[in-house]
């Protein structure tokens, strides 16, 4: 494998085993736990003077912390994404700052081309032909285009109820798109069986891969840096996987670790409150959380009734302080409506859930008034923009 300097192999983050990630591709063989790509930190010669001298361009511009390096990556230039200061919402939550950390600008219109683009470059290293998915829309169409751009097959496993747009762009990007009838739990079950027929298929299912948080952690060395190496005080967070929360814990961490920052942001896991197993273990004091039996959330992202990172996504907002807040649908597409017509930002419904929780954690008193607040949108509202819109109709607007 062509690996960066630092990157020394994978961790097991429930059994602490370490593997070489030349011989190891997915879960932990000895105990079958998520895998965690780990460094020698004191190999790692950044500062801050050395990131600022580099183009904002791409997520490759922090290569020392990540396990391939720019010239090897499958990238379309993922990253360098905006973070808008939004003084409007700032007024309406009583805070100092507002500011959305913007990744409907990546390729396909997601913050998942950030994990996508780690996860398909591995595969390229392990020789792999095919990658293979369950997704509830997002994902799949991200795997589709880093596929096609690496040169491998795809198939991709959808909810029937997933969106027209991910549907569509699977098929357009070349892959062999599976629709299944029901919700996401059926898409993995077909996946499932997808791969036991196929042992020659790569998965780059959430958390099987080792790689797709360690390409999202990348969204919180951009906030740090856009924010002229500050730290904000919290990061709303739209949960289902909690793939890019744990993602953001672990850079937080690093950055930290490094000498680049002094401390930590409060992490928020926001949830839908048709689906919100992360919610319901935080507020009850668990360390693992209950899969929900009947989910039911228009929020499509947002419906893992069974997230399989809980202990680390709980870990990740109880060591940072943070917390976790769960809103019913029809105050998330408002707060996309409010945040489109206030700012002029168009949010996923998904990732509203992260600015209607900012909202609900404002009004229950979680922030003093001086605080810097960054909500993270992790789609283009043009994705779905027909829920929002139904919603509108719904009011008679």
């Amino acid at each position: 494998m062509e690996t960066t300097d630092a990157f020394v192999g994978l961790e097991c983050v429930d059994c602490g085993a370490e593997f070489d990630a030349a011989a190891e591709t997915h879960r932990c063989p000895d105990c079958g736990g998520i895998l965690d790509p780990s460094y020698d930190y004191d190999a790692i010669d950044l500062d801050r003077g050395m990131l600022e001298s580099r183009p904002f361009d791409s997520m490759w511009r922090y290569e020392e912390l990540l396990p391939f390096a720019r010239e090897s990556a499958v990238t379309m230039a993922e990253g360098a994404t905006p973070l808008v200061d939004c003084p409007n919402l700032a007024d309406e939550l009583g805070v100092e700052r507002v500011l959305i950390k913007d990744e409907g600008r990546n390729p396909t219109g997601t913050f998942k081309d950030r994990g996508q683009a780690v996860a398909v470059t591995a595969a390229t290293q392990h020789g792999a032909d095919d990658i293979a998915l369950a997704s509830a829309g997002n994902a799949g169409q991200a795997a589709a285009a880093y596929a096609g751009r690496a040169g491998l097959d795809s198939h991709v496993y959808l909810p029937s109820r997933s969106g027209f747009t991910n549907k569509a762009m699977v098929n357009v990007h070349g892959g062999d798109m599976n629709v299944v009838g029901g919700r996401i739990d059926d898409a993995g079950a077909a996946y499932e069986e997808g791969i036991e027929e196929h042992d020659d298929w790569y998965p780059v299912q959430t958390f099987v891969t080792p790689y797709r948080h360690e390409g999202k952690k990348t969204m919180f060395y951009e906030i740090v840096e856009q924010l002229d190496w500050e730290v904000p005080d919290a990061i709303c967070y739209p949960t289902g996987g909690g793939v890019g929360l744990v993602g953001l814990y672990k850079a937080a961490t690093e950055f930290r670790d490094l000498g680049l920052t002094d401390e930590l942001p409060g992490l928020y896991a926001a949830q839908a409150s048709g689906c919100a197993p992360i919610v319901e273990a935080y507020e009850e004091g668990r360390d693992e959380h209950e899969p929900v039996e009947h989910p039911d959330t228009i929020c499509g992202g947002l419906e893992i009734p069974d997230p399989g990172a809980s202990p680390w996504i709980l870990d990740a907002i109880r060591e940072t302080d943070g917390g976790a807040v769960a809103t019913d649908d029809p105050d998330i597409l408002d707060a996309a409506v409010q945040v489109a017509q206030h700012e002029g930002l168009e949010m996923v419904p998904s990732a509203a859930a992260a600015a209607s929780g900012a909202w609900a954690l404002a009004e229950r008193g979680e922030f003093d008034g001086d605080e810097t607040i960054v909500v993270l949108n992790t789609g283009s509202g043009n994705k779905e923009a027909d829920v929002v819109r139904s919603h509108l109709m719904g009011q008679g607007i």
